[in-house]
């Protein structure tokens, strides 16, 4: 019984500490290089979102526009057997090092693309909005070592992130 009353003790203090982390503001990159972020990136787990469901072997393609944005384009494989893209802009938010992203799918509606994490040899990054109600963690390859997706995770408890949303995707299939 004394255990027990521990063991909740420990599961409320874990719990106010993280609820406590989600209400600070969240935090960027310090900088990104676009050219090196540009290219293909495979979605390796995130949380779920109506726009996404069904969806597997997604990935999101970056390209730099001669105009001075980003051109986006996200595909995946849809339930039904099918593949699905959408084409999108994205535009630097000044100031923000490039860490801060406007990405525009359908005029004239703007989301918040916020890079929060990013390797040193942008082989994974981190992406959400400052709310926290979005989370994409990203890679350059299909899948990432266990012990790098357990770091990331612990970065994201650490800013506040509900750790039991993410959901991994599903990669295995021919392209």
């Amino acid at each position: 019984m004394k255990y027990l009353k521990l063991f909740f003790i420990m599961i409320a203090m874990i719990l106010s500490s993280c609820s406590s982390n989600r209400n600070l503001p969240l935090e960027t990159v310090g900088n990104v290089d676009l050219t090196k972020y540009s290219g293909r990136w495979y979605e390796i787990a995130r949380y779920p979102v109506r726009f996404e469901k069904g969806c597997r072997c997604v990935t999101a393609q970056y390209a730099l526009s001669p105009k001075g944005h980003v051109i986006v384009t996200n595909r995946c494989l849809r339930a039904n057997g099918t593949w699905s893209s959408i084409r999108g802009k994205a535009f630097t938010v000044k100031n923000s090092g490039n860490a801060k992203l406007k990405v525009q799918f359908f005029w004239p509606f703007r989301g918040n693309y916020w890079i929060i994490d990013l390797a040193d040899d942008y082989s994974y990054a981190v992406v959400s909005a400052p709310g926290r109600k979005y989370l994409w963690i990203l890679s350059r390859t299909k899948t990432i070592s266990p012990d790098v997706y357990d770091s990331i995770m612990e970065k994201l408890s650490a800013k506040g992130f509900d750790l039991i949303k993410p959901e991994k995707t599903d990669q295995t299939c021919a392209e």
